[in-house]
C-alpha cells in the first residue's frame, strides 16, 4: 500500500534552515505530483509547495515563496522541502502528500494519500 514517511523536522531558531524529506513507497513515484502541506496549532491544514511528476513545474504559497524549495529525486522515491530563513510563523506539523495525478495541484481535495507528519518548531 501507499506509504509516505516524513523526516527532518526539529526545533530551530529564527533564521535557521531545515530540510524535510519524504520517502514514498507502494506506487510508481515518478508518475505523481507531490505536495507539502502544514498545520499550525489551532489552524487548518494549508498548502506549502507542490512539484509536478516530471519535476518541471512548481508552485508555492506566498508565505514561503523565495524561502522554501521543493525538489524530488525520482530514483530515490523521495521529495524534499528545503526551508531557509525560517520564521516563528513557520511552526507547524508538515505533511507530505501524494497528488491525484502528475500535475502540481495545490488543494487538499486532490490529495490521495498523506504522511504522518513531522513537527517543525521555530523559536524567536
Amino acid at each position: 500500500q501507499v506509504q509516505l514517511v516524513e523526516s527532518g523536522g526539529g526545533s530551530v531558531q529564527a533564521g535557521d534552515s531545515l530540510r524535510l524529506s519524504c520517502l514514498a513507497s507502494g506506487f510508481t513515484f515518478s508518475y505523481y505530483a507531490m505536495v507539502w502541506f502544514r498545520q499550525a496549532p489551532g489552524k487548518g491544514r494549508e498548502f506549502v509547495a507542490t512539484l509536478s511528476a516530471s519535476g518541471s513545474s512548481t508552485s508555492y504559497a506566498d508565505s514561503v515563496k523565495g524561502r522554501f524549495t521543493i525538489s524530488r529525486v525520482n530514483a530515490k522515491n523521495t521529495v524534499y522541502l528545503e526551508m531557509n530563513s525560517l520564521k516563528p510563523e513557520d511552526t507547524a506539523v508538515y505533511y507530505c502528500a501524494k497528488s491525484y495525478g502528475g500535475a502540481p495541484y495545490t488543494r487538499t481535495d486532490y490529495v490521495t494519500n498523506w504522511g504522518q507528519g513531522t513537527q517543525v518548531t521555530v523559536s524567536s
